[in-house]
This record gives C-alpha cells, structure tokens and sequence, in this order.
C-alpha cells in the first residue's frame, strides 16, 4: 500500500517536475515471460510460471541534471523495480538506485544507494547482459558478491586515454550484527572493441572478520562476433564460504536478431560445483522492443544445489536436494520507454 501510494504521487508531480526543470526524464522497462520450469529436485514436477524480468528486471525511474555553468552539473537518479505479473513493487520503493551527486570533467561523485565497483566490471564482461537465466547475476543474487550497496559515497573517474577508475565507501550505520562497513575499488580499460576490468571490495563483518570480493573480466568485438568472459570470487568468513564463478559467452548478430550461448562453472569450498549453459536468441520488433527465447540448465555434482537466475526471477533446487539439475525454458517479450 505504502508502495503505491508513493508511486501514485511521484507520477501526479511529473508535469510540475517537467515545468520546473525540463531535462528531468522518466524511463523504465515492462519485461514479461512465459517459463517451463524443473527445479530438478526428486519427486518435482515442472511448472509454467509467468515471470517478470527474464531479459532485464522490469523497473521505472526518474533522472534528471541541472546546468550549475563552468562544466559543473548537478544530478539525480531514482528507480523502482516491480513485477509485472503482479503488480508487486520491491520491498524499497527506490530500491534499484536511489542518487544525488555532481558531475564535471573530474569524474562523477554520487551519494546514497548505488552501483558497486565490482557490478561494473560484472556487467560489462556478462554475454547475457545479466539477463537470462544463467547469467551472472546469481553470483549477486546468492550474496556471495555485493551488486548494490546503501549509505554510500561513490566515485566514478572521466575517462583518460581508456581508463575510468571507481571507488566506493558504504558506512555500515550499524553497532553490531553482521553489517558493516564496505570499500571497493575498480579499474575499466575500453578501447573500440576491447574491453578489460577489475574491481575488488572489503565488506566489514562486525564480529566475525571480513569478506573479501574479486572480480576480473574481458569482451572483445569482431564484426557481428563478440565474446565476453569473468571469473568473480567470494571469499567470506566462515568455514567453506569461499565461492567462485566462471563465465564464458558469445554472440552473434543475425539481421535484427541476436543469438546468445554461455557456458557457467560455479563451486565452492567445500567441493560444491555446477556447470551452467544458457541458449537465447533476441529478436528487435523496434527500437524499444523486442521479443525472445531462452534454454538454460545447470548440472550439479552430488554436493551442489546451484541455481538459475535470471534479471528478475530464479529457478534453485532445494538445499534438501543437492544434485538435483534446473532446467528453464523461456519465452518472453521487453519493451522500454
């Protein structure tokens, strides 16, 4: 309810916002899906699901800047996700990106809820766009790697012959518990078809040490052949918590479509692995829309219980049913405005 009404009155204000400073821009995603789903565990059937946020989370936002002269501009940025089967709203209204910063030729600095350093180099380097079940995304949705991160200041570098740097700090606001304070840091290199990155954050755990989180990734473009790959780690404390995944994808334009293949290795310390393979192909309709299919498993050795995710859903065997092998096939259509 609270949910609602917020939004209800964020859309009343839109012609006083548009009056009052006419850059500001209200954008957002509608990503629906028809899905047949085994999670793979004993005895489970498949199920047909109708899913939001298969190729990208279905989300709105406002963004906007205002011309402060000498090169200086101020910003903004607020987006909310939603399921569009239901309706739903996440449980933070503005839980996607919640920004306000300045920007010049030093760079960009932003405050409040905000994109990692690591989340950078982890879409850049990810085939599927973080989208499609097998993507990337569930090194980030299983909280093994941080995507977002509240309470924080952040920087991001102009570009200088290729190179941006990202910095981050997330004051934890906490006294005891689990949540503490998080650092992170990132190098980008881009060059016409080439792309490499690196990022590593320090995430405090009050009383029990501290997580550590590493990420490298690399994407190169031949004509209408690009391929991308990373390999991410994290390493929290706690016996066994050590997680590593691998990606490696290609994709290949075909007229206005677009076919996706990647192949995923993820395990853990304590001999946990699971090899995924996604096969999609995107079809653009026009220039904000599209429709898609997509095949994705992942095969879990005896101790494994590794799941799929997409941007907006997931199909995970239960932790009672290590071994068990997900399988997801998907049909769905996006539009943006």
């Amino acid at each position: 309810m609270q949910f609602k009404r917020l939004a209800l009155a964020m859309f009343a204000s839109v012609p006083l916002l548009a009056s009052a400073q006419s850059n500001v821009t209200i954008y957002g995603v509608a990503d629906a899906a028809v899905s047949r789903e085994d999670t793979g565990a004993p005895g489970a059937k498949s199920v047909t699901r109708i899913n939001s946020g298969n190729q990208s989370s279905s989300r709105f936002g406002f963004r906007g800047t205002e011309d402060l002269g000498n090169g200086l501009k101020a910003m903004f940025n607020i987006e909310a996700g939603y399921a569009i089967d239901t309706g739903a709203g996440d449980t933070a209204l503005f839980g996607r990106r919640s920004v306000v910063g300045l920007q010049g030729a030093f760079g960009t600095v932003t405050v409040g809820r905000e994109y990692t350093p690591i989340a950078a180099v982890g879409a850049a380097s990810d085939i599927l766009g973080q989208g499609f079940y097998g993507s990337n995304l569930s090194v980030f949705n299983a909280n093994r790697l941080t995507r977002r991160i509240s309470n924080s200041v952040n920087y991001k570098s102009a570009a200088v012959s290729g190179f941006t740097g990202l910095a981050a700090y997330s004051a934890g606001e906490a006294v005891s518990g689990a949540s503490g304070n998080l650092k992170g840091v990132a190098l980008e290199y881009a060059n016409g078809p080439f792309y490499i990155g690196g990022g590593y954050h320090e995430l405090t755990r009050l009383a029990t040490g501290d997580d550590k989180e590493y990420a490298i990734g690399a994407g190169y473009k031949v004509g209408d052949l690009e391929l991308r790959g990373n390999y991410m780690v994290g390493d929290q404390t706690g016996p066994n918590n050590k997680f590593e995944q691998a990606n490696l994808g290609a994709s290949m334009a075909f007229g206005p479509g677009k076919a996706f293949v990647n192949l995923q290795q993820n395990k853990t310390q304590n001999g946990a692995k699971g090899n995924a393979f996604t096969l999609a192909y995107s079809y653009t309709l026009s220039k904000r829309t599209n429709v898609y299919a997509s095949y994705a498993s992942m095969d879990n050795n005896n101790l494994g219980v590794f799941g799929l995710n997409a941007a907006g859903t997931n199909v995970t065997p239960p932790t009672a049913a290590p071994g068990a092998d997900p399988r997801a096939l998907t049909v769905g259509v996006r539009h943006s405005f």
